[in-house]
C-alpha cells in the first residue's frame, strides 16, 4: 500500500452561476459538502474561498478541470485555469491542484436522484456533491498512486 500524505484537502467545483466546495478528514478518507458559494460575482466568490481555506487550513485546495470526453480542453476550461490562477495567488502558499472531473456531475446527479433529492431543491447541492466526487476521486488516484492527484497550478506574480 503506498503512502497517503496526510491533511485535510479541500475540493472546489467552479460553475459559472455557483461554485461547489467539499473537505475531508485529515487521514483522507472521506469527502463531505462544505458549502456553496455564489459564482457571478467572481471577487466576492475569491474572498469567501479564501476564507473557507483560512478556516479549513487544507494541505492543498483540488479544483476541477472541466475537459471534453475525448480529454480536450474547451472555453469552461480556459475560464477554470485562469481562476484557478487568481486564486492560487490569493491563497498562497496553499497549493492548487487542477484534476480532471469530467462526469463528475452527472455521477453527483445520479447519485443525488438516487437519493431521492429533486432536481429543483437539488440544484442548491449539486454543486457540492460534484466537489465530493471531485475530491474522492483525487483521494482514490492518490492512494492508489502515491502522488498528488492532477497537475499543479504555478503561481505567476
Amino acid at each position: 500500500m503506498t503512502q497517503m500524505r496526510r491533511g485535510r484537502r479541500l475540493a472546489v467545483d467552479v460553475g459559472d452561476a455557483r461554485i461547489g466546495v467539499a473537505s475531508c478528514d485529515p487521514d483522507g478518507i472521506l469527502a463531505t459538502p462544505v458549502e456553496t458559494v455564489p459564482g457571478r460575482d467572481v471577487p466576492a466568490a475569491h474572498r469567501r474561498l479564501s476564507q473557507i481555506v483560512d478556516e479549513y487550513e487544507p494541505i492543498e485546495v483540488i479544483l476541477g478541470l472541466p475537459r471534453s470526453l475525448g480529454g480536450g480542453e474547451g472555453p469552461a476550461a480556459a475560464k477554470v485555469r485562469e481562476f484557478a490562477q487568481v486564486f492560487a495567488r490569493s491563497i498562497a502558499p496553499v497549493p492548487v491542484r487542477l484534476v480532471d472531473e469530467r462526469m463528475t456531475t452527472v455521477t453527483a446527479a445520479q447519485g443525488m436522484r438516487a437519493s431521492g433529492v429533486k432536481s429543483k431543491k437539488g440544484r442548491s447541492v449539486i454543486d457540492q456533491a460534484a466537489a465530493v466526487v471531485i475530491l474522492q476521486n483525487a483521494l482514490e488516484s492518490e492512494r492508489a498512486s502515491g502522488n498528488p492527484p492532477g497537475e499543479g497550478v504555478e503561481v505567476v506574480v
